[in-house]
């Protein structure tokens, strides 16, 4: 059968992908379970899973500011301009995808859920929908645990991909090349196809920290009064163990934590289990927090697992320390990912330089105050247009007038301050004068030009030896 143009292959028994491939080791839908959270725990039966680690608040935490950051950032199609500096473009192939992905999600959630699977999972992965003219027309995120990478005998990548109904995916499993397919993964520590989750690096500080809530709630169920034993001064036989024991829990325990008990015959309590103060549990709950945000790379105070540092008081900088130390990269691997799906290639369109661009300035908004001053400074240091202030920083419409960057007149260059310092300051140089005509090169002009000045000198001697005739004559008659 044909998919987008390719031959597609249905995997049966014993085939995951094309005719002479073989599978790439662990690269198919990984199972939902992250690690062995700590030793013995799958003797136990205890499994930290992805729903399971997702409980501990800042594991979710993590995961929502990062995806809804990116996801709140505008992607636009710029293009590089003669001068280096990239422009945004209109390009009505690109920019109506960008704007709507596919037809059942908004800008917004496409590029949430595109993060998310990549957290959660470490792969993130869009199955291209084209045109008739071969242009991608929307990406639809796959269920990253459906979609398996496969890797051929000569090197070509491809992708198994399970029944997903709301990609148009039902049936038995198809291959499609790795053209059809936008791969986006997180750390590929065993394999080039294979991201790893951040989870596998906090999954068991989540679960160490779901152990203490899950204590803490049953001490707090209890009347926040730890354990004990009940001791007996001489030997009692397991009937009468097991009677007083469950009397003891009917009359105070649960709802009737608190009532007075009364001990006969030298029995005495004590207590056994250590209380939240002795324990520390804030602290204990306070690292489990800055250990996940380790993983993920989120400075704990934006999930409030710390106070915020003060850098000099800046809002400002502690974003850009957020940006640099997390998203960055993030941003980056999307936008490549982008550009190498749609095929933006230097010499795509006519020989220009297209390609898909988030807009930080949605993410690294500076303050009121912030945002004029940096207006103000560059357009009286030339360095902006009024305009391009007003709409950069102050997002206001252009003026009449406003197009050109202004400088002070006072301000003058080095060099004519270096005129300045000498005797004549501002005074050009008078230019030497001209040099005479060079006399023709050809002979025979040479002559034609001496000859028509001995001509005009004739003819001159002649006017002046005239008027000197008439000027005799008019006295001698006088």
């Amino acid at each position: 059968m044909k998919l987008f143009g390719f031959e597609i292959t249905r995997a049966g028994t014993g085939s995951a992908g094309p005719p002479s491939s073989v599978p790439v080791r662990g690269a198919g839908g990984w199972m939902p379970v992250v690690r062995e959270p700590y030793t013995g725990a799958w003797q136990q039966n205890y499994t930290a899973t992805r729903d399971t680690v997702l409980r501990y608040a800042p594991v979710f935490a993590c995961v929502r500011l990062i995806s809804t950051d990116i996801a709140k950032m505008r992607c636009r199609i710029v293009e590089q301009q003669r001068s280096g500096v990239w422009t945004e473009q209109e390009v009505a192939a690109f920019s109506s995808f960008l704007r709507k992905p596919n037809r059942f999600q908004s800008r917004l959630k496409f590029f949430e859920q595109w993060m998310i699977s990549k957290l959660l999972h470490g792969n993130s992965y869009g199955l291209i929908e084209r045109d008739g003219r071969g242009t991608v027309a929307a990406v639809v995120i796959l269920e990253p645990t459906r979609v398996a990478p496969r890797v051929a005998i000569d090197g070509s990548v491809w992708y198994a991909l399970n029944t997903d109904n709301l990609a148009g995916l039902a049936g038995a499993s198809i291959v499609v090349p790795a053209s059809e397919v936008m791969h986006d993964l997180y750390l590929p520590l065993y394999h080039p196809l294979i991201g790893v989750t951040p989870i596998t690096a906090c999954g068991l500080a989540a679960v160490e920290a779901l152990k203490i809530q899950e204590n803490s709630t049953a001490f707090f169920a209890s009347g926040s009064q730890p354990g004990g034993v009940i001791q007996a001064p001489g030997h009692m036989d397991l009937e009468t163990l097991n009677r007083v024991r469950d009397a003891w829990n009917a009359g105070f325990t649960g709802e009737n934590v608190g009532k007075v008990a009364v001990l006969s015959d030298g029995m005495k309590y004590d207590q056994l289990a250590v209380n939240a103060t002795d324990a520390q549990l804030i602290e204990q709950l306070n690292w489990t927090a800055k250990d996940v945000c380790t993983a993920f790379g989120v400075p704990p105070h934006k999930i409030n697992a710390e106070p915020p540092p003060n850098l000099a008081g800046s809002v400002q900088a502690l974003e850009l320390q957020y940006y640099s130390q997390c998203l960055q990269e993030l941003i980056e691997n999307v936008e490549e990912t982008l550009d190498l799906g749609l095929g933006l290639a230097p010499d795509t369109i006519g020989g220009r330089r297209i390609g898909t661009e988030f807009d930080r300035g949605d993410l690294l908004q500076m303050d009121t105050a912030g945002r004029v001053d940096a207006a103000v400074k560059t357009t009286t240091g030339g360095v902006l247009s009024p305009n391009e202030a007003r709409v950069r920083w102050l997002d206001a419409e252009p003026v009449n007038g406003g197009d050109s960057p202004m400088m002070q007149q006072q301000q003058f260059s080095l060099e004519a301050l270096q005129e300045r310092d000498q005797a004549k300051p501002f005074t050009k140089p008078t230019p030497p004068p001209a040099p005479p005509p060079a006399a023709p090169a050809d002979p025979g002009q040479a002559a034609a030009a001496i000859y028509n000045k001995g001509v005009r000198r004739a003819m001159y001697d002649a006017r002046v030896t005239a008027l000197l005739r008439a000027a005799v004559g008019h006295e001698a008659a006088a």
